[in-house]
């Protein structure tokens, strides 16, 4: 991937991070909209457009930082447990899906129910997988078990600043913003750098479909009496 390519990816996960979190505020904060529009009030809604729009911006930032520490982490664990590396994962995703229901509900000491986290948690695993296999489907099966690391895990270190917000709004906003930026730079990262895998698969394809030529025989001549 040269410096190009890079920036680009940089650009537009970063206006996909605006857009998503604008666009989950006329949801999830939907009373400040309304209380803006009776009676109308065109400079608070810019600023609410604005104050969205750079919150947005910045959960990209922060998705793009672990996404690149989720690249260094895969490399390093492969290193490390070698075969035994998708079974790490697999268990650090199931400890992280318990933690993100667990500690979250404790913390708030019960203000927020706990039905709000295991709802959460499971779909940010639905999720996951459903991203995951299309990775898969795109690159190579082995993908799927560091693709749903990716969605689950680094997901939920990076929304560790929205948890300990009060109230469940921008927790909430930056999950979406998160996941959609996770996403993104996940399924396109092959796009961008050339999968080595579907290389592989489409040299050995040509190579047996390729006619072999029959070459011509010689005749022998006869032999002079």
């Amino acid at each position: 991937m040269n410096s190009r390519k890079l920036v680009g990816l940089f650009f537009k996960t970063l206006f996909l991070g605006a857009f998503v979190s604008l666009v989950a505020s006329f949801f999830v904060n939907a009373h400040i909209y309304s209380e803006n529009l009776q009676p109308f009030d065109a400079v608070g809604l810019i600023g609410l457009f604005l104050w969205y729009t750079v919150y947005g911006m910045l959960y990209s930032i922060v998705s793009q930082a672990g996404f690149f520490a989720y690249l260094f982490i895969h490399r390093f664990g492969l290193g490390l447990f070698r075969n035994f590396w998708p079974t790490v994962q697999i268990g650090l995703i199931a400890f992280v899906i318990f933690d993100l229901i667990y500690f979250p509900y404790k913390a708030t000491q019960g203000e927020v129910a706990l039905y709000w986290w295991i709802l959460m948690s499971f779909s940010l695993l639905g999720v996951g997988i459903i991203v995951a296999t299309i990775k898969a489907k795109q690159t190579h099966p082995r993908a799927f078990v560091p693709a749903l690391f990716l969605m689950v895990v680094m997901t939920a270190i990076e929304w560790v600043p929205g948890l300990q917000t009060e109230g469940t709004d921008y927790a909430t906003l930056m999950i979406f913003t998160l996941v959609a930026c996770n996403a993104y730079q996940l399924l396109v990262l092959h796009k961008l750098s050339g999968s080595k895998a579907r290389e592989e698969l489409n040299n050995s394809k040509q190579k047996h479909h390729h006619p072999k030529k029959k070459g011509n025989k010689k005749r022998k001549r006869p032999k002079k009496a």
